[in-house]
């Protein structure tokens, strides 16, 4: 009996936390509003302590967590890139990333676009935004409470790796626009859109590559995993790789809220890169640069012709896809990003700057 009643307790424990997360998405989603106004900086650096009591699970214990899907795009983590190529067939191109993995972007149709990452010819990571790409457990736009009422969000992951002891954090907007979910062996990360409710996208992660990116605040016991150093020669093609996926992704978007895609203009994505790269260096985050002016000083200075013209910019987050969210997830980007008028895009990356450039021609 006492065994019984235990389980019986653990269970009623489960149903009282899982009720007050989705009331708190709820009303979070309803009145977060935004602070940032036109820039956007990813301020959740993690912090990385290592004397700290040892980490344990007993936090989540007796909640379970979820099997990892039999099914769906995620069952190939872990799997060789020859699986990868049998089930998707060749990629659209090949890009380089900052964790050691390379995308495989399938960009074929923009409904089951998805980016695969390979690294030693294993597959370490997947991002799945098109709308008919199968996530399972997830269902890309599902409605956030959906998402909350099968699935418990915890706003504290433990895991072990290698000997080592590591923690994830999540504060509030973590939770509620971003939450990470342990489901078996591995995580994903869903991408809530705050403005319609629903899932915009999720990324599945090892261990491993979760904990090279710390997407969230992380304290550790023990030796810290990091990706390997990115040279100055290797820089330029990893920017390329974000600004094309950039481009991609801000066109996928669009067409999920039946706007036309934009098309690519070499020199606007010049002007672009240039604030990216002045931004990085002058350490100076504004569309305003002290050196080349505003936009439009910078757009008439490379003899760009434009009716309307507007600007989205972004520092410090892990990559395109965390970048296209984060805009999404912004008042004043959104409408830049959804802009019905405009008709051509320029995208310039600069290590960890972005920089969207938008015209009507």
């Amino acid at each position: 009996m006492q065994k019984k009643g235990g389980s019986f307790l653990r269970a009623l424990i489960r149903i009282l936390i899982l009720l007050a997360v989705f009331l708190a998405a709820g009303f979070l989603l309803n009145l977060i509003e935004d602070n940032e106004n036109d820039i956007l900086v990813n301020e959740n650096s993690p912090a990385q302590l290592e004397k700290q009591s040892p980490i344990s699970q007993k936090e989540t214990a007796g909640y379970g967590v979820p099997d990892r899907p039999k099914e769906g795009l995620s069952v190939l983590i872990g799997k060789n890139k020859d699986v990868l190529e049998k089930t998707l067939g060749k990629p659209l191109r090949i890009d380089p990333s900052v964790y050691g993995y390379e995308w495989y972007i399938y960009n074929q149709t923009p409904e089951h676009y998805v980016q695969v990452g390979v690294e030693n010819n294993k597959i370490v990571t997947l991002y799945v935004i098109g709308a008919n790409a199968n996530a399972t457990p997830f269902k890309i736009g599902q409605s956030v409470e959906d998402l909350f009422a099968n699935l418990f969000i915890d706003a504290n992951i433990s895991l072990d790796y290698k000997g080592n002891s590591y923690k994830f954090e999540l504060n509030d907007t973590d939770v509620n626009m971003r939450p990470l979910i342990k489901l078996g062996d591995i995580f994903a990360q869903a991408y809530i859109d705050k403005f319609t409710g629903k899932l915009s996208s999720v990324r599945f992660l090892d261990s491993p590559t979760l904990i090279k990116q710390r997407p969230y605040e992380m304290i550790y016991r023990g030796e810290l995993l990091l990706a390997d150093e990115i040279t100055d020669e290797m820089w330029p093609e990893i920017e390329k790789a974000n600004a094309n996926q950039i481009y991609d992704l801000t066109n996928i978007v669009r067409l999920r809220h039946k706007l036309k895609p934009l098309v690519w203009d070499e020199e606007t994505a010049e002007v672009a890169y240039g604030h990216s790269k002045d931004m990085e260096e002058n350490d100076d985050f504004s569309h305003d640069s002290q050196k080349y002016g505003g936009l439009s000083d910078r757009l008439e200075a490379a003899n760009v012709t434009y009716k309307i013209a507007g600007e989205n910019i972004a520092a410090n987050y892990t990559d395109a896809p965390a970048v296209v969210e984060g805009w999404m997830n912004s008042r004043g980007h959104r409408e830049s990003l959804l802009n019905e008028e405009y008709t051509h895009i320029g995208v310039g990356v600069y290590r960890k700057h972005y920089t969207q450039n938008f015209i009507e021609k």
